[in-house]
């Protein structure tokens, strides 16, 4: 069977070549990409071939005579270089249907936003895009649940569970996964995101086709570790059970082909012993002072009342020496003292040498 064709023709060649690659890296489709900086390349292909999908810049478009498009090309997503107005039809992302007859589907974007907005909407647009999602058919059995949580505050527990992530992804499929209400993380990281956890749990609950493809768009990566944008709201953080946060990291890990998920937990979420008793290793970071002791105790206490033996004795206990300097800089934790440490301890625990 003749492989479909997906073509990008944009005459900066430079953002064409950029959207090629970020497409080919996010996500793995069986269409054939071919890539046009000059129409008249793409004119010659069109009498050739047919296209399934082109993504063709407007200025481009003008130029492009529209009896090859009519004939050759099944759906077209124009990326919009025109000022946009408010009444030219054009939604709140930036979409516009085409209002002119012609036997194949077209769409407007604006070409000025984000490659993950051009590509979040072009898998909810593009029709055929079920073929897309091949990828959560690669499956990972063996990834392994590491749960770093403690109820001592104030610890460097999400310190060290960046720190244990970007080693181990040194030479691991790694994924990093923040619970926390208040994780801090787009402003530590001077970021926006568009997308983060929340998309993640729509698409894993209302639409479980398409996770395969808006995954590789949602998940961002740290210093060689992927990572999901924690939520900025907790609503659905609390309303999600255990039980799905668990057959989430397992869908997850088979979309990426996970080795090891992360998982920086927190008091203020649903399903938290769930989670625990689902991994294979926890570490709980823990203090000398008095009110440590005390919150520790009564943690270990709970654990013993509700029959839940099997999470302490996954639980390594952590407690660190002073460190003089810890890295602010989140894409330098592999850095320093505190390197070090989990260095020793993957090395002894997850590694046993």
């Amino acid at each position: 069977m003749k492989q479909k064709i997906f073509a990008i023709c944009d005459m900066e060649e430079a953002y064409a070549l950029r959207m090629a690659e970020y497409m080919l890296e996010k996500i793995r489709i069986p269409y054939a990409v071919h890539l046009f900086t000059k129409v008249e390349e793409l004119e010659r292909f069109l009498e050739q071939e047919e296209i399934e999908i082109l993504l063709i810049a407007e200025s481009a478009l003008e130029l492009l005579r529209m009896e090859y498009v009519r004939r050759q090309v099944a759906q077209m997503f124009v990326l919009q270089e025109s000022d946009l107005r408010e009444d030219d039809g054009q939604d709140k992302d930036g979409q516009k249907r085409d209002g002119r007859e012609n036997d194949h589907a077209t769409m407007y974007i604006s070409k000025f936003q984000s490659p993950e907005r051009i590509l979040s909407v072009l898998i909810e647009s593009a029709k055929g895009l079920t073929d897309w999602s091949g990828t959560e058919t690669q499956i990972q059995e063996d990834v392994k649940l590491i749960g770093i949580y403690s109820p001592v505050k104030r610890c460097l527990q999400t310190s060290f569970a960046l720190t244990m992530g970007q080693i181990l992804a040194r030479e691991h499929k790694v994924l990093y996964f923040n619970f926390e209400n208040y994780s801090g993380f787009g402003r530590m990281l001077g970021r926006e995101f568009a997308t983060d956890v929340s998309d993640v749990l729509y698409y894993s609950r209302c639409d479980q086709e398409k996770l395969a493809l808006h995954l590789p768009a949602i998940i961002q990566n740290i210093n060689g570790l992927d990572y999901i944008p924690p939520m900025q709201s907790q609503m659905q953080m609390w309303e999600t059970e255990g039980a799905q946060w668990i057959e989430l990291c397992r869908r997850i890990a088979r979309i990426g082909q996970y080795e090891y998920i992360i998982l920086d937990l927190d008091d203020g979420m649903n399903g938290l012993f769930d989670l625990l008793g689902a991994c294979f290793r926890i570490y709980t970071i823990t203090r000398e002072d008095s009110f440590a002791v005390a919150k520790l105790s009564q943690y270990e206490q709970i654990l013993k009342f509700h029959e839940l033996e099997d999470i302490a004795d996954k639980t390594v206990k952590c407690r660190f020496p002073i460190f003089k300097e810890v890295p602010v800089n989140l894409e330098l934790m592999t850095h320093g003292e505190l390197a070090g440490y989990v260095k020793a301890i993957i090395r002894e625990d997850l590694y046993g040498k």
